[in-house]
């Protein structure tokens, strides 16, 4: 918005100042002055940019109120389970997962997906007080020894994911998601704890953020997706082969129906017919009798 504003005044001084030396072939700075101040005020910036100056300070005021809100633990978990629960209900139906239910052994993960391989458990509470502390700090040796400490703590975090959500033989999945809220501190874990996270990766635990776990949602869709169309075909084969044995029985007492019942009554039909012809001759014979 305001970059727009500013790029058309430019644009509207420019126009101006062209105007000027086409007319009078050169400009003095006065006349310029004139014209900037004119169009200033007849395009109303000056209201503009205090409305400008009211709007950038109260996105100030509520960046910094969301700041301060991150440095709370408990406030940093509930807005990652909201971003969490967010991405859950506009990519997949309500029945495809859960908010903080129980599932296997009593465990209550922050969220949990219902997939083809089992229970995947999700869990968003990252520890972030050593990477703000990182962030905040200016001096390189303090840095390292916030970094360093984030890193253990991560480490310890996904331990724990490991140890209570990826659980297969109680019904989950082989592997759980660890949650980051932020594409900032997940792409500074990449950046700086690579090798780490590819081994908690081999033992189940996948560390994601907003776009990768949206990215793993739609897999997870497909997989479901595909499963079921299995399930409708065999569904739909089973049907055919149930439907095929009917036939088959029909066919069978069509045939026996046909070749022995049915021949049978043709048999006793052409019987009762010669009956009937010699019956009836033996009235018409009768009745020239009686005429005579």
């Amino acid at each position: 918005m305001l970059t727009d504003i500013l790029l058309g005044t430019i644009i509207v001084l420019l126009i101006i100042l062209i105007f000027l030396v086409l007319r009078q072939g050169k400009v003095e700075p006065r006349d310029v002055e004139s014209a900037v101040s004119n169009s200033w005020i007849k395009l109303g910036l000056d209201e503009r940019f205090g409305e400008l100056t009211t709007y950038a300070g109260d996105i100030r005021d509520n960046y910094r109120s969301l700041e301060q809100m991150l440095r709370v633990p408990t406030q940093r978990g509930a807005l990652g389970e909201m971003a969490l629960e967010t991405i859950l209900s506009d990519q997949l139906p309500p029945d495809m997962f859960g908010i903080r239910k129980k599932v296997f052994g009593g465990k209550i993960p922050d969220a949990y997906i219902k997939s083809t391989v089992g229970i995947i458990c999700i869990d968003s509470k990252f520890p972030l007080e050593n990477y703000i502390r990182f962030m905040e700090s200016d001096d390189l040796n303090v840095q390292d020894g916030f970094k360093r400490q984030f890193l253990r703590d991560v480490k310890g975090h996904l331990d724990k994911i490991a140890q209570d959500y990826v659980r297969p033989d109680m019904g989950s999945a082989e592997f759980a998601f660890a949650y980051i809220h932020s594409e900032g501190v997940y792409w500074f874990l990449v950046n700086e704890g690579f090798e780490m996270l590819r081994e908690y990766t081999k033992q189940g635990v996948q560390v994601l953020s907003p776009l990768t776990l949206s990215h793993k949602i739609e897999l997870i869709k497909a997989g479901v997706h595909a499963r079921k169309l299995s399930e409708d075909a065999l569904k739909v084969q089973a049907e055919l082969a149930a439907l095929s044995r009917g036939f088959n029985e029909v066919d069978e007492k069509w045939r026996v129906f046909h070749q022995t019942h049915l021949r049978n009554l043709g048999n006793k039909a052409e019987e009762i017919d010669s009956a009937y012809k010699r019956l009836r001759e033996d009235f018409d014979r009768m009745g020239r009798l009686s005429e005579e």
